[in-house]
C-alpha cells in the first residue's frame, strides 16, 4: 500500500498546522533577511535560500512577505500572554492572583526587550511611509492583543472578588503603563540603553503589580 504524501495547507491558517520545525526554520530565515534588507528590501527567493526550501514551498506556508512578519509576532505576542493562559482559570486567592500578574509582566518584558522583537519595532518605524500595515499588524497582534488578554484576565479576576470595581481595560493600561514606566522602550529602540537585566525586569513587574492591587485593593482580602 502506497503511503499518502503529506499535505501542506496553503491558506493563511495553514502555518499553524504544519509541521513546526520546517515552520520554524522558514520564520528565523525571514527574520533574519528583514534584519538583514528591511522589509521593503527583502525577497522571498533570498528567505527560501536561507531556509532551504522552495519559493513554492515558501508561499504554501505563508502567503507572503508580510504574513511572515504577522507570523513572527504573533508568536512572541503569545508568549508574552503564557502566563495567564496557564494559570486559567483565575487562580482563588489574593496570593495568586499578585504571582500571577508579575509572572505575567516578567514574561512581557522578557520578550519584548528582546532583540529580536525590538527589530520588529524598528522594522516597523523605518517601513512605516511604505508598509504602514507592519505597524498595524504589531500593534494589533502585540500591544492590543495583550492588552486584551491581561484586560479579561483581570474582569475574571474581579468577578471572584480578588480584585476591587473598575474597569478592566483601564486596569490593564494602567498595568502596562507601570511596567514600562521611564520611556524604557523609547529607550530601548533608540538604543540609549541597555536592555533591563533579568533583576530590574522582575522589579519592574513586581512594582506593577503591587500599584494595581493597592489601587484595586478587593473589599475582602481572599486568603
Amino acid at each position: 500500500m502506497k503511503g499518502k504524501k503529506p499535505v501542506i495547507v496553503t491558506d493563511y491558517a495553514g502555518p499553524d498546522r504544519v509541521e513546526p520545525s520546517l515552520r520554524e526554520r522558514v520564520l528565523k530565515a525571514a527574520f533574519a533577511v528583514f534584519r538583514k534588507r528591511g522589509f521593503s528590501g527583502a525577497s522571498t527567493l533570498e528567505i527560501a535560500t536561507r531556509a532551504k526550501v522552495s519559493k513554492r514551498d515558501l508561499y504554501a506556508l505563508f502567503g507572503s512577505k508580510q504574513a511572515m512578519l504577522a507570523a513572527c509576532i504573533k508568536e512572541r505576542a503569545a508568549r508574552m500572554r503564557l502566563p495567564l493562559e496557564l494559570k486559567a482559570p483565575v487562580p482563588t486567592n489574593n496570593a495568586g492572583v499578585a504571582a500571577t500578574l508579575a509572572e505575567f509582566g516578567t514574561s512581557v518584558l522578557r520578550v519584548a526587550c528582546h532583540p529580536d522583537v525590538l527589530t520588529v519595532h524598528r522594522l516597523a518605524i523605518a517601513e512605516s511611509d511604505r508598509a504602514p500595515q507592519i505597524a498595524r499588524t504589531l500593534d494589533c497582534n502585540g500591544r492590543e492583543a495583550n492588552h486584551a488578554a491581561l484586560a479579561d484576565w483581570l474582569a475574571s479576576a474581579q468577578a471572584q472578588g480578588l480584585i476591587g470595581a473598575g474597569d478592566p481595560a483601564a486596569m490593564a493600561a494602567q498595568f502596562l503603563a507601570v511596567l514600562w514606566g521611564g520611556g524604557l522602550l523609547i529607550q530601548l529602540l533608540l538604543r540609549v540603553r541597555e536592555p533591563p537585566s533579568e533583576e530590574e525586569i522582575k522589579s519592574r513587574a513586581q512594582a506593577s503589580t503591587r500599584a494595581l492591587l493597592t489601587l484595586y485593593a478587593p473589599a475582602r482580602a481572599v486568603a
